[in-house]
């Protein structure tokens, strides 16, 4: 592996903190969201143009500081990092366009300072994805969730700060109570933190030390919302839309199965991991979460509470892909980070365009909603049909990938809860769709005059949508990447 030093990967995380200044500098509104869309511009130039090179076989690096003995804050470009820097970068753009109809169409107060952290939050979430080694991570983690804060406490009422310190409460609590003693213990045993594509800690740590850190890092990135430490996403819906679909598609839930997944490959190695059976309890904490959350979902009459209890299960199938311990069930895993994150998306801007154009919240007031806003309630079928796992969502190509992983490993009893799973997507899903067009004119609560969102609102949904399908038919340079980082992990040393 061919390995290259470039500041390209330091200029994609910093580009959009140096845009911070200047939106809170500018007092007007159209300047403002101007250095917002030119920092997320860049920031997906910067990424695109590294891909070819990861596509190639190399890899790119840039050290930031020496911090410690053979520690540094660097970075590392690899496939799967650059796999969900493209797809987190790609849809800055799309959320920021919608947060410009969003938060105008409601005439939200503070815009600047909503703007300001929404920059300083990509910048941790491409930290992340290039970090090459747990230091970095665990700095790039921290500093996403300071900078989530204030768009989760947004509207600064009795429940959103309540719904605030739920969210710190997690996910500060854990990764300083679980994952910083974990990283200072291995850095303890081993003298490094740098992860490799089979671990490095194999050998020097005991069977039952192994257990033990599995679970601290499993639990202490707890964005990553395995039950029990997944009540602060829910709570967190008080946040505006736009900050939902940030938080539930893109950048926080995302980092947390990054970093799972990160440090289950880089740290301990799928052959050390399936050694000692751990593959078995991460299978049954993911199996448990994903159809626990489907359940709860379908209770849900909220329309956002139920995409958030959505989230939870759907990002424990990226957990169960990874502790398949197989090639497939890895690469479908990784690839579903791509392909849930454009449906999901969808989702949440619908759900956000429903309520700047109606006021309606609940889905038991939707019924015959899709004949006033045809556009709105056809892209939330294309997302529900990719985050189903129905063709021609893109969706459906993560769930074979999954399928085939849970054959490949012989885990017939998760091949059971995939399926059952996607049936319940289904059923918490496409009865919505159904009333928004089919009910009879006596259960509408809607005219059939047509009055979408705001066009801000209305075309960043539709995108993505196309987008969602586009994913079926093309599913690239996601699978390539996924395919790449796979051979990667489980070739030999």
């Amino acid at each position: 592996m061919e390995t290259i030093v470039s500041i390209k990967p330091f200029l994609a995380v910093i580009v959009s903190i140096l845009a911070v200044p200047l939106i809170v500098s500018t007092r007007r509104a159209n300047f403002r969201e101007g250095w917002t869309f030119l920092a997320a511009f860049a920031k997906f130039s910067i990424i695109a143009s590294m891909t070819p090179l990861i596509l190639d076989g190399v890899e790119i690096e840039y050290t930031i500081a020496q911090v410690l003995p053979s520690v540094a804050i660097k970075l590392r470009v690899d496939s799967f990092g650059m796999l969900f820097a493209l797809v987190s970068s790609f849809l800055w753009i799309a959320t920021s366009a919608y947060s410009v109809g969003y938060m105008r169409g409601l005439k939200e107060h503070s815009q600047t300072r909503y703007f300001s952290f929404f920059a300083l939050s990509l910048s941790a979430t491409i930290g992340v994805a290039f970090s090459a080694n747990l230091l970095t991570l665990y700095l790039f983690y921290e500093m996403l969730s300071f900078a989530t804060y204030p768009l989760v406490t947004h509207h600064q009422d009795m429940e959103g700060r309540s719904s605030g310190r739920k969210y710190i409460l997690f996910i500060v609590g854990s990764s300083i109570g679980l994952v910083l003693p974990a990283m200072l213990f291995i850095y303890h045993m081993t003298g490094t933190l740098e992860f490799a594509n089979q671990g490095f800690i194999a050998g020097i740590v005991s069977p039952k030390l192994i257990w033990i850190l599995v679970l601290l890092f499993v639990f202490g990135f707890a964005k990553a919302a395995i039950m029990p430490f997944h009540s602060w996403l829910p709570a967190a819906m008080v946040a505006p839309t736009p900050v939902s679909a940030l938080l539930h598609a893109v950048a926080v839930v995302k980092v947390g199965v990054f970093c799972i997944l990160r440090v289950l490959t880089g740290v301990f190695g799928t052959q050390l991991l399936f050694s000692f059976q751990m593959d078995t309890i991460l299978l049954y904490l993911a199996s448990f979460t994903i159809i626990t959350a489907s359940l709860v979902a379908l209770s849900q009459d909220s329309l956002k509470s139920r995409l958030a209890y959505s989230t939870i299960g759907q990002l424990s199938y990226i957990i169960l892909g990874a502790a398949l311990l197989s090639p497939k069930g890895m690469i479908g895993g990784m690839i579903h980070i791509a392909m849930h994150a454009f449906g999901k998306i969808t989702l949440f801007f619908c759900a956000g365009a429903i309520f700047v154009a109606t006021g309606t919240k609940n889905i038991s007031q939707m019924a015959g909603i899709g004949k006033r806003m045809p556009v709105t309630l056809g892209c939330f079928f294309i997302g529900a049909l990719s985050v189903i796992g129905i063709p021609p969502g893109g969706g459906f190509i993560s769930k074979w990938y999954l399928l085939l992983g849970t054959l490949e490993a012989s885990q017939m009893v998760m091949l059971f809860v995939l399926l059952s799973s996607s049936l319940l997507n289904a059923a918490y899903f496409l009865p919505i769709v159904y009333k928004a067009f089919f009910c009879t004119p006596e259960e509408s609560l809607f005219e059939n005059k047509i009055n979408e969102a705001p066009p801000w609102c209305l075309v960043p949904l539709t995108i993505t949508a196309i987008c969602s399908i586009y994913l079926f038919f093309y599913p690239e340079p996601f699978l390539s990447l996924a395919k790449m980082a796979s051979v990667g992990i489980f070739s030999r040393p």
